[in-house]
């Protein structure tokens, strides 16, 4: 089958686009152009593909509420082999290559229609390969990121119209081949769920340049597994017991029910999850300092966190109802009456994402100018706020469990939420974290709400998290928070009411000392007895005041006399 002129050079194209997007070497043209926004964020690349991830985690969790053997099995298929992200036909060539092909080469043929269909070698080939893989060209619009989708996905979820024709031929490198291969068998996914944990210990903790990365050892070292997630997943779908060093769970207790939970939120809360902290690490991990023009890699590896965070269900302005970590903070939102921008609204977008989307902004800028050093701080930022949904959420069906008479269902979603955080609270307090463990794992004989929130409140300091920003557990019927599920109060804030209550008597008290009125001789050395106390008393209380402002000011990571004498040192040195 013969190209024109004309439609290999459009091939070309549209491969120079893709391959852009994934290799981003030396072009700094695409900075300027304009994709898509996710949920509001502007990505500097193209990331529709990565995106698409939540499409395999709303699949799953559509098998897994239908409540079957072959639905779960389906599930877990899906789960393992995906269906909608970065995919690839394995084709058989007729003729082995007759020279090398490296990863990226334009290849294209034809669809069953007979229409165009492009695409690139997935990786290096050697002359004389016969059995090749070619990936498929995605759009920048990501209602039609790429027109194959088959993977594992179930028949009628299936999407054959932009695969490759069952027998044709392939032009690679100007040269035609005829290949054959099954559509519904051969079209696969390189770009898994289950893929972010199997992969886990090159990426995260041995084989990456910033490795081990701080959040993945926090897990690492609570269950001593590099594939802790994986493993949670596949012990609730087989119905097993894990074997972590710490937080074990026996997934034989459950039924459907129970299970249901325990996966769906396992593959968002566990294995992606810490994927999007990994592609944040990763953008830090190849940034520049001080290079402007050096920079558009950690900017995708940004982008492609985000979109994992995120999802391509959510849409351009956030308001879809997604499948990924952006769901669950606008969920949780309404349950601790921490929505909208103020994060005082029982409904709309989380406080909690326009923060962090703030923040996605400000670390694409910081990259993109090589500020890494302050990329990296915002990076921690994210990481921290990123736990408050998952604390929220076990808070939650703790009190369920233990005041309203939660069922299996509500015991596994406390047990599932409590392993997405179990181990960063473990690295603060090993006391708390088998406080909470106790009372929500798998199998728990009873629940203390109170207990559980406690433990929890005690590691915020730790964790960076403030009881403003975790909100209150509200009831909607009676308009007031659960009894015992009130915000805590920070201790920044209880010291500052305290110092204003001290100050306001010590004010009324020197009322008095300034209002002795006239004395006679017999009193004066009295007077200037309390004279003087007043005037230390004073002094007592400016100082005081003093020391919790600096306080407050180093919590905030504001300057102090030390900063401010390191930054006045710097100043002079740039002056000389």
């Amino acid at each position: 089958m013969k190209f024109s002129t004309a439609s290999l050079a459009t091939a070309a194209a549209v491969l120079a686009t893709v391959n852009a997007s994934s290799k981003l070497r030396s072009t700094n043209v695409r900075r300027y152009l304009s994709y898509e926004k996710v949920a509001g964020y502007a990505p500097g690349s193209q990331v529709t593909d990565h995106c698409a991830i939540d499409r395999d985690q709303a699949a799953i969790e559509a098998e897994l509420a239908k409540k079957t053997p072959e639905a779960f099995e389906n599930a877990l298929r899906i789960y393992n082999e995906g269906g909608n992200s970065k995919s690839y036909a394995q084709v058989t060539l007729t003729t082995p290559l007759s020279t090398f092909i490296g990863a990226g080469t334009a290849i294209l043929g034809r669809n069953a229609e007979g229409n165009e269909v492009a695409g690139k070698a997935y990786e290096d080939y050697q002359a004389g390969t016969s059995v090749i893989k070619v990936q498929y060209a995605t759009t920048d619009i990501q209602e039609a990121y790429v027109q194959c989708q088959v993977g594992a996905l179930t028949e009628a979820d299936r999407n054959l119209s932009g695969c490759f024709a069952e027998q044709g031929d392939l032009t690679i490198d100007g040269k035609e081949y005829s290949y054959t291969y099954i559509p519904s068998n051969d079209n696969l996914n390189g770009r898994t769920i289950a893929g972010f944990s199997t992969g886990a210990r090159d990426k995260m903790r041995v084989g990456c340049k910033g490795c081990p990365y701080e959040d993945f050892l926090y897990f690492y070292d609570y269950y001593g597994s590099d594939t802790y997630a994986h493993d949670w997943v596949t012990a609730a779908f087989a119905g097993d017991k894990t074997t972590f060093r710490n937080g074990n769970a026996d997934f034989s207790q459950y039924g459907m029910d129970g299970k249901e939970q325990i996966i769906k939120k396992g593959t968002a809360y566990l294995n992606i999850f810490m994927y999007v902290i990994r592609e944040f690490e990763d953008a830090l991990d190849d940034c520049e300092r001080g290079c402007i023009n050096c920079n558009d890699d950690p900017v995708h590896a940004w982008d492609e966190g985000v979109c994992f965070y995120t999802g391509s269900i959510e849409g351009q302005d956030g308001a879809g109802d997604g499948s990924l970590l952006h769901q669950l903070a606008d969920k949780r939102c309404a349950d601790y009456k921490t929505c909208g921008v103020d994060g005082t609204d029982l409904e709309g977008m989380a406080r909690l994402n326009y923060e962090l989307f703030d923040l996605f902004a400000l670390g694409n800028f910081q990259l993109q100018s090589g500020n890494c050093p302050a990329a990296r701080d915002t990076t921690k930022r994210v990481a921290q706020k990123m736990y408050i949904p998952m604390i929220q959420g076990s808070i939650r069906y703790a009190y369920k469990m233990d005041k309203l008479q939660g069922g299996e269902k509500e015991a596994a979603e406390g047990a599932a939420f409590a392993a997405a955080v179990l181990p960063r609270i473990h690295a603060a307090s090993p006391e708390a974290a088998q406080t909470i463990y106790n009372n929500l794992r798998v199998g728990a004989s009873s629940t203390d709400s109170a207990a559980v929130k406690s433990a929890f409140e005690s590691v915020y300091p730790a964790l960076g998290i403030t009881c403003g920003e975790m909100g209150g557990l509200w009831n909607e019927a009676e308009k007031s928070y659960y009894a015992g599920m009130e915000p805590c109060q920070d201790v920044s804030t209880r010291e500052t009411e305290t110092v204003v209550k001290n100050n306001n008597t010590l004010a009324i008290a020197l009322g008095g000392c300034f209002n002795q009125g006239n004395r006679d001789s017999g009193e004066e050395q009295n007077t200037l007895a309390i004279a003087l106390g007043c005037t230390f008393g004073a002094l007592f209380a400016i100082a005081a005041a003093f020391i919790l402002f600096i306080r407050n000011r180093e919590k905030r990571g504001e300057m102090t006399f030390e900063t401010w004498k390191t930054a006045e040192q710097s100043v002079v040195k740039d002056m000389n």
